[in-house]
C-alpha cells in the first residue's frame, strides 16, 4: 500500500497558489531558498514571470501557471504543469484569496459569488488535483489549506470572507476524516492566519466608502510562511498564526453574544482606514503583484510564541522541562545554603 511519507522541502516541489504577492510570494521564497523546487500560480502572469526569473537566478528552482484558481481546467494545468516539468509534486498550498470590504446587504450578489469561486472553489478543484495526484504517486503528498482566524470567528465587513473561510475549514476537516478512512496517502493541514502585514487590503474591493483595512495587531507573512513549510515537513493538524487571533477565537467560542455585540460594534472603525478607496482591486481581474508587505516595506509583529509551541510542541515541552529542572535545583540549592546557614549560626550562639 502507498503511504505517506514526510520529506525535506530540499527533496519537494511545492505548488502555491496566490504566489504573486503576500503570503504566497513569502513561502514561495522561503521554500526555494530552503532546496525546494516549486510551481507558482495566480492570474497575473507579468508578475509571475518577474518573480520566476528572480527565483531562478542560481538554477531551475521555479516556473509558473497564469492560472484562475476559481477555474476547474485552469487549476488542472497547474498539476499538469508541475508533473510535465518536474515530474510530480509533494506539497500543494491552497492560499489564493479575495476579499471585499463590505456589510452583507450592501454586497452585489456577482462580488459574493467571486469570493466563494475563489476561496472555496479554489480550494476544492486544487485540493482535488493534488490528492488524485498523491493517490498514484509513491510517497503520497501533503495538501496545506490556507483559512483565517475568520474560519472560526466571523466578523462584519468582511461577512462573506468570514463565510468562505469557515467553508474552507469544514470542506478540509472533512477531507481530511474521508482520506484517513480511505488510508490514502495524504495529509491535509489548515493554516488559520490572524491580521498578517500583507497587500490583501489594498487588493481588496470596498463598498463602504472608505478604503479597508486589516484589524491590528498585525504579523509578519513570514510566520505563515515558516508555518506552511514546517506543515510540508511534519504532521500539522492545523495551526493558528498569532496570540492576538487565537485569543479572539477563544474569546468568540466562549461569550458568543458578548462577542457579537462587541464586534458588530467594533469592527467597522477598526477595519476602515477613514480613507476615500483607492483605484483597482484583484476581485474579478489581477491588479498591482509582486509586493510581500502592504506598502512594500516589512513590517508586522515578527514572533508568536503561541505558534512556535503549536509547530514544535516537543520543543516546547523540552525547554518547559528544563525550565522546571532548573527552578528545582535552584530552590534545593537554597534549601541547602539555608540549612548550612542555620547549622552555621545555631553552634555560633550555643
Amino acid at each position: 500500500m502507498n503511504k505517506h511519507r514526510y520529506k525535506k522541502l530540499s527533496e519537494q516541489v511545492v505548488v502555491i497558489t496566490g504566489a504573486s504577492s503576500g503570503i504566497g510570494l513569502c513561502t514561495a521564497k522561503k521554500a526555494v531558498e530552503q532546496g525546494a523546487k516549486v510551481v507558482l500560480a495566480a492570474r497575473n502572469e507579468d508578475a509571475l514571470k518577474e518573480i520566476c526569473d528572480e527565483l531562478n537566478e542560481e538554477g531551475t528552482n521555479a516556473v509558473y501557471v497564469a492560472a484562475d484558481v476559481g477555474d476547474e481546467e485552469d487549476v488542472q494545468a497547474i498539476a499538469d504543469k508541475a508533473i510535465e516539468t518536474f515530474g510530480g509534486f509533494d506539497t500543494w498550498i491552497n492560499n489564493a484569496g479575495v476579499v471585499v470590504y463590505s456589510e452583507l446587504e450592501d454586497l452585489p450578489m456577482k462580488d459574493h459569488q467571486r469570493i466563494f469561486q475563489t476561496n472555496y472553489w479554489g480550494v476544492v478543484y486544487g485540493s482535488q488535483a493534488a490528492q488524485n495526484h498523491f493517490k498514484q504517486r509513491d510517497g503520497g503528498g501533503v495538501i496545506i489549506n490556507v483559512g483565517s482566524i475568520n474560519s472560526q470567528m466571523p466578523v462584519p465587513i468582511l461577512g462573506a470572507y468570514s463565510a468562505s473561510k469557515a467553508a474552507v475549514k469544514a470542506y478540509s476537516d472533512v477531507m481530511r476524516m474521508e482520506l484517513s478512512h480511505e488510508k490514502a496517502p495524504v495529509a491535509v493541514t489548515v493554516v488559520m492566519p490572524s491580521g498578517i502585514s500583507t497587500p490583501i487590503s489594498a487588493h481588496g474591493k470596498t463598498h463602504t466608502g472608505d478604503e479597508g483595512k486589516v484589524m491590528p495587531p498585525l504579523y509578519d507573512p513570514n510566520l505563515v510562511a515558516d508555518a506552511i513549510l514546517t506543515a510540508a515537513q511534519k504532521k500539522v493538524r492545523d495551526v493558528t498564526i498569532g496570540e492576538a487571533g487565537k485569543a479572539n477565537v477563544m474569546a468568540w467560542a466562549a461569550f458568543p453574544s458578548a462577542m457579537g455585540k462587541f464586534l458588530g460594534f467594533a469592527l467597522p472603525k477598526a477595519q476602515s482606514t477613514g480613507d476615500p478607496p483607492t483605484e483597482g482591486d484583484n476581485l474579478h481581474t489581477p491588479d498591482k503583484d509582486g509586493d510581500i508587505y502592504l506598502g512594500g516595506e516589512r513590517h508586522g509583529i515578527p514572533v508568536s510564541p503561541y505558534t512556535k509551541a503549536r509547530l514544535h510542541p516537543g520543543i516546547t515541552f523540552g525547554l518547559g522541562v528544563a525550565v522546571a529542572t532548573g527552578i528545582v535545583v535552584c530552590a534545593a540549592k537554597k534549601r541547602n545554603l539555608f540549612k548550612r546557614e542555620k547549622r552555621h549560626w545555631t553552634k555560633r550562639f550555643k
